[in-house]
């Protein structure tokens, strides 16, 4: 059994406290708002100062002047990060907010373009946790949006700058946001003929990275439950093809069986309480259900081809698939018991790992055409495919909780004297524009997105 690297202390804990009262929008100016469909065209400008305080704290270096510089940081990079944002310099700010001051000086901020502005402070508390709070103003419109408080031990003040990130984001697009969350991945180093890959994990930004096994077997191709913060991998255990099952609070792991012929790891259904994965009997590999609680497996598909890479449809009603039963790598459809499979992509090249949106809408892929691997998206009758990247080899694309942006891992060519090969993560939204690479300490591949934290 391989040993767990993370501890359960980990895990952070935030309580939001309250929520201040939200100013009606008047009715002569229109409310900010973001087409989300339109990516890095016309991102929004937005002026987010430095949270306001003062006082020396002992688990954060520095001043609390300097925490709320460093969550103001986190903010505005989440936000740009988007490509829906464009944070302005804090040179160009003609004045700050004062502390005691409740409604901005509008003028000063629609001088510098501003077309939102965030303003806040923080302070510690009696028993040391700090307060935390914001506020979100439409420039033009002279009202509150929203605002928040929250009250967290000094050591998460990194989390309380996503939740921020987050109820930006979702009032001035109307979606969820996605900040506050993990990405749990495969940390490899070493020589390609002896590669060591950890599982490892990390916030979506790429801080707090944490390794969550040794290194002493193969780990392959992790799975985020949807519902809990618990994952699936595959690992090689003597050898052997082993798929686990890893509680990220606790700690623990659990061996869900040897499969002897899996290659991927199984992924959730949308209530945590089943698992679909492909299995090879006899030469022939099939799509297969195991139910988590009794250990209960029931094939789904029975077929001479190759059946592998299923997914759960947000509903649970259906399961997408590639297969080659066509004659080609190809996506298919079917109904969660195994019935009514239809083949939907239908364009030039091989199509693997297909993935449902949580959103329900599409499916991304891996595409294999003109020698080259792309990640891409179409609608779950087929229609509307649309490739987001153009390199080397991109693969395993993930989905942000939302819906609205993939994480995947891109692998450059080898050189001929064995050099090169290097691979590393990678995020682009739905329209293709916002490309961006996503930090890690070592070579990353196989990322899975976790559900925002504060849902389970």
């Amino acid at each position: 059994m391989m040993k767990s690297l993370i501890k359960p202390d980990f895990i952070y804990r935030v309580l939001v406290a309250i929520f201040f009262a939200v100013m009606p929008v008047k009715a002569s100016h229109a409310a900010i708002e973001i087409d989300v469909t339109r990516g890095n065209v016309d991102p929004l400008l937005i002026a987010i100062p430095s949270l306001l305080g003062s006082g020396d704290i002992e688990t954060v270096a520095g001043t609390l002047q300097d925490v709320g510089a460093l969550i103001t940081g986190v903010v505005q990079d989440d936000l740009a990060r988007s490509g829906l944002f464009a944070p302005l310099d804090h040179a160009s700010f003609i004045a700050n907010p004062l502390g005691d001051e409740v409604r901005p000086r509008f003028n000063n901020w629609r001088a510098i373009g501003a077309q939102a502005l965030v303003t806040g402070q923080i302070k510690r508390e009696t028993d040391g946790r700090l307060s935390i709070e914001f506020r979100l103003w439409d420039i033009f419109g002279e009202v509150q949006m929203t605002g928040l408080r929250y009250v967290a031990p000094p050591q998460n003040w990194r989390r309380v700058a996503h939740l921020i990130a987050d109820s930006i984001y979702q009032r001035l697009t109307g979606e969820t946001g996605y900040f506050d969350t993990r990405i749990v991945f495969i940390d490899e180093v070493g020589l390609k003929t002896n590669r060591i890959k950890r599982l490892s994990i990390m916030d979506q930004d790429g801080e707090n990275q944490r390794f969550l096994t040794s290194g002493d077997d193969l780990v392959l191709t992790p799975r985020f439950s949807p519902t809990r913060q618990e994952i699936t991998y595959l690992a090689y255990y003597n050898e052997q093809p082993r798929v686990y099952l890893y509680n990220i609070d606790t700690g623990k792991h659990e061996v869900l069986g040897d499969f002897p012929n899996m290659t991927f790891a199984p992924r959730f259904s949308p209530d945590g309480n089943h698992v679909v994965m492909s299995l090879a009997e006899n030469g022939n590999s099939d799509v297969y259900l195991m139910d988590l609680r009794t250990r209960d497996v029931k094939r789904l598909t029975t077929h001479p081809g190759i059946d592998t890479s299923p997914s759960f449809s947000p509903d649970g009603e259906f399961i997408t698939f590639n297969s080659d039963r066509g004659g080609t790598q190809q996506i298919y459809v079917m109904t969660a018991d195994g019935e009514d499979i239809r083949r939907i992509s239908f364009g030039a090249g091989r199509y693997a790992t297909p993935v449902w949106s949580p959103r329900g809408d599409l499916i991304a892929f891996t595409k294999i055409a003109d020698r080259k691997f792309r990640i891409g998206v179409m609608r779950t009758d087929g229609s509307g495919e649309r490739v987001l990247t153009d390199s080397y080899q991109d693969e395993g694309p993930t989905w942000s909780p939302n819906g609205r942006v993939l994480m995947f891992f891109r692998q450059e060519p080898y050189e001929q004297d064995g050099s090169g090969g290097e691979t590393s993560l990678w995020s682009v939204d739905l329209t293709g524009y916002n490309e961006k690479p996503v930090r890690t300490i070592n070579d990353a591949s196989d990322p899975a997105w976790s559900p925002l934290l504060g849902s389970n």
